[in-house]
């Protein structure tokens, strides 16, 4: 159905003019085409809860990429297209729009890529994962702004509700149960009862779905405010469990997240810093199925290593004795995300404090002189000059020098004999 409801106004108040122009435009010419243009998805829910969404989804009923190209300026735009799909993708600036031929879908086996065929904009929006997430708003001009909720998408965002559009839904595609509780936390909605009822009784058909595809929920949920938030309820419903049984989604896990953005800040934290936080009390047996499993790339994959390596010989930095440079150099070559991930999550106090000298201070010493500095002082090229900088780097880490006329007195006294370089 299409409500009386016209967004035409919510439109113009919450979006970019350069966006509602372009819409606009792109409207009119898919009505001159005798052809319907629809804004759908995710920034239609977004329009009706009065919250930032530039991301813009556009369905046709007819051809998307012949659109596209009518509305491509070469001069000013990106234009991609993948034919076998009917969609395209247009950027330009700070802007990118979406546009895809309406379609249908069905799925040859629970867990499989749907089978798409080109299709009206109700069957576009019965394939799609939730009621709040089916609708969409007319954007030919003569109808310009109306709302198309086939499925009372309106009536569940107003009751705060997730529910699917069918009770095949999850079995079909069980990537969803993620989604909706990643949706369901974001908005701070809940499940409706017949919703969760099905999500529990298909729960076991996550095993369906390939790691590929979790492991892209899983990037989506990193990226929202608070995915701990979601992680505790994916443990709550049996979802961490069916992803590897002794994963957690509590246990302190909130208060580790919440350190990791104040330490990552203004940035998120990088995926590899949460799973890191989150596999840490995972044996290495345990890391490394989930590693193959989800296909980590190996900008994640390394951290991730390097962390549970780190956690491994942390006894080493147990001696509260440590001098900085042994600090230094055992330390010394551990990526970024370990030395947090480790800081966080170790429970124990020395080494933590050895790790946070680390982080704050130790990393950041370098000696003044250089190597051309010391050739300049006479001493010959050769491994003497790498093994003074070494002493020279030492003797900054545990402050026996402070300054370059420091360092160019303690090279002077080890060219004399005495005293020797500080070992």
């Amino acid at each position: 159905m299409v409500n009386k409801i016209k967004l035409s106004g919510q439109i113009k108040q919450q979006l970019p003019a350069e966006l509602v122009n372009f819409m606009q435009a792109a409207g009119k010419i898919a009505a001159s085409q005798g052809q319907n243009l629809y804004l759908v998805g995710g920034v239609v829910r977004d329009l009706l809860l009065a919250k930032a969404n530039f991301d813009l989804d556009l369905v046709l009923e007819g051809n998307a990429i012949n659109l596209a190209k009518q509305l491509h300026q070469p001069e000013a735009m990106k234009l991609t297209t993948h034919p076998h799909f009917g969609t395209a993708k247009l950027q330009w600036d700070r802007w990118s729009v979406d546009l895809t031929t309406a379609r249908s879908e069905t799925y040859p086996q629970p867990g499989a890529l749907p089978r798409v065929k080109p299709g009206s904009i109700e069957s576009d929006l019965f394939r799609r994962d939730f009621t709040i997430n089916a609708m969409a708003v007319h954007l030919n001009p003569t109808h310009y702004g109306e709302l198309v909720d086939l499925y009372d998408g309106k009536d569940d965002l107003e009751h705060k509700l997730i529910r699917i559009l069918h009770e095949k839904s999850f079995s079909d595609d069980a990537t969803r149960i993620w989604r909706g509780l990643r949706y369901e936390q974001r908005l701070d909605f809940h499940l409706e009862a017949a919703t969760l009822k099905l999500l529990k009784r298909d729960i076991s058909m996550l095993a369906t779905i390939s790691g590929d595809r979790i492991r892209c929920e899983l990037e989506c949920i990193f990226k929202e405010e608070l995915p701990e938030k979601v992680l505790r309820r994916a443990e709550e419903l049996g979802a961490l469990a069916r992803l590897q049984p002794s994963l957690r989604g509590d246990g302190g896990l909130a208060e580790k997240f919440r350190e990791a953005r104040q330490s990552s800040a203004p940035d998120l934290p990088p995926i590899a810093l949460y799973l890191s936080l989150w596999f840490y009390h995972l044996n290495s047996a345990e890391i490394e199925g989930l590693v193959y499993y989800l296909r980590l790339p190996k900008r994640v994959a390394q951290p991730l290593s390097d962390t549970i390596k780190l956690k491994a010989g942390l006894d080493s930095l147990a001696d509260p004795g440590l001098k900085p440079s042994r600090i230094y150099w055992l330390l010394h070559g551990f990526s970024p995300v370990a030395l947090t991930a480790n800081w966080l999550a170790s429970e124990a106090p020395i080494p933590r404090q050895h790790l946070q000298l680390f982080r704050d201070k130790l990393r950041y010493v370098k000696s003044a002189l250089t190597g051309d500095d010391l050739l300049k002082m006479g001493i010959p090229p050769g491994p003497k000059i790498k093994e003074i900088l070494h002493h020279l780097h030492e003797a900054s880490l545990d402050g026996k020098v402070a300054s370059k006329q420091g360092e160019i007195d303690l090279v002077k006294g080890c060219l004399k004999g005495s005293p020797s370089p500080p070992t």
